[in-house]
C-alpha cells in the first residue's frame, strides 16, 4: 500500500520561494498581472488610434549638454522607502530645468515606486525638457502608454527581458519615434544590449541582489562600450566628483535621482551638483 510522503520528508525543489527572488523579479511578476489588469480597462486599440505626440528628442539632449544629467522625479524606491514628502512633480520638474537639467526621468510605477503616469505628464507639462518614462517596459502596450502620456524615451531592462524582447521592443519604440535608454548591470547584458543595436546604453552602478551600489560598475564596463553609443550611468552619483570620475571614463550623460530628492529643495542640489561638474552648457 502507498503511504504519502511528509512535506519535511520530500520538499518541492521546483517550488520558488520568495526569499530566492531579487526585488527585480518581484516587480516584473507583479508588472505582469497588472498589464493584463490595465488592457482590461483600456484596450490596446484605443492607445494604436491616438496621434503621436511631438518628440522632443531625448537622445540629442544627452549629446548636446556636457554633462548632461538626467534629473529624476520620484516619491519612493524599495531601496529607500519614501524618499520625500513634498512631492510635486511639476515644481520639481521646473526647478530642475532651471538648475540646468538635460532631460527629466519620471518614476511610473505604482507599486514600487508611488509613482504614475500623471506625474509624468504634470512635470512635461512643466517643462520643455524631453522625459523618460522610469518603468519597467515588457510590451507594447506600455509603450503605447508612455507615447499618450507625453514620454520622449522609454527605459528597456536587459536583465528584464529576452533578446527577442529586447529586439522587438527597440524596434517598437522607433516606430513611435521614442528613444530607448537600453539599462545594464554586467558585461554579459552589455553584451545582448550592443547586439540587440541600442543606441542609449545605461549602465545601473546598482546590484540587483545586494541593492548596494558602486561606481566601479560604470568604471569597468567603459572600455567595452561600442563607438557611437551615448553612455549613461545610472544610481549611486552624489558629488560634481563623481560625475568628473564617470566623465573621465567616457560617459557623456548621468542619470540622479535619490541624491537629489532627498534633498529639501532637489533643483538647488542639481545647481549644486552641475556648478562643481562644470555644468550648465
Amino acid at each position: 500500500a502507498s503511504r504519502q510522503a511528509s512535506p519535511e520528508a520530500h520538499p518541492e525543489p521546483a517550488a520558488v520561494r520568495a526569499t530566492d527572488l531579487t526585488i527585480l523579479d518581484q516587480i516584473i511578476i507583479h508588472k505582469r498581472a497588472e498589464l493584463l489588469a490595465e488592457q482590461s480597462v483600456i484596450p490596446i486599440e484605443q492607445l494604436e488610434n491616438l496621434p503621436l505626440p511631438f518628440r522632443r528628442g531625448f537622445r540629442k539632449a544627452l549629446e548636446t549638454h556636457r554633462p548632461a544629467v538626467i534629473s529624476e522625479i520620484k516619491c519612493a524606491s524599495p531601496s529607500a522607502g519614501r524618499i520625500t514628502e513634498n512631492f510635486a512633480p511639476a515644481k520639481i520638474a521646473a526647478s530642475y530645468e532651471a538648475a540646468g537639467a538635460a532631460a527629466l526621468s519620471v518614476l511610473t510605477d505604482r507599486e514600487f515606486f508611488e509613482g504614475s503616469l500623471d506625474h509624468l505628464r504634470q512635470a512635461r507639462e512643466a517643462t520643455r525638457l524631453p522625459v523618460l518614462r522610469k518603468d519597467f517596459t515588457l510590451d507594447r502596450y506600455h509603450l503605447l502608454q508612455a507615447s499618450a502620456a507625453g514620454a520622449d524615451a522609454i527605459l528597456l531592462i536587459v536583465a528584464a527581458l529576452s533578446d527577442f524582447e529586447l529586439g522587438t521592443l527597440l524596434e517598437q519604440a522607433g516606430q513611435l519615434q521614442l528613444d530607448a535608454l537600453v539599462e545594464v548591470h554586467n558585461e554579459a547584458e552589455l553584451d545582448r544590449a550592443i547586439a540587440a543595436g541600442a543606441q542609449i546604453i545605461g549602465v545601473n552602478n546598482r546590484n540587483l541582489k545586494t541593492l548596494e551600489v558602486s561606481l566601479e560598475t560604470s568604471i569597468r564596463l567603459a572600455p567595452h562600450m561600442p563607438p557611437g553609443v551615448v553612455r549613461v550611468s545610472e544610481s549611486g552619483i552624489r558629488s560634481s566628483g563623481d560625475i568628473l570620475r564617470l566623465l573621465d571614463a567616457g560617459y557623456q550623460a548621468f542619470l540622479v535621482g535619490e541624491s537629489l530628492m532627498s534633498q529639501p529643495d532637489p533643483g538647488a542640489a542639481l545647481e549644486n551638483l552641475m556648478d562643481g561638474s562644470g555644468g550648465h552648457a
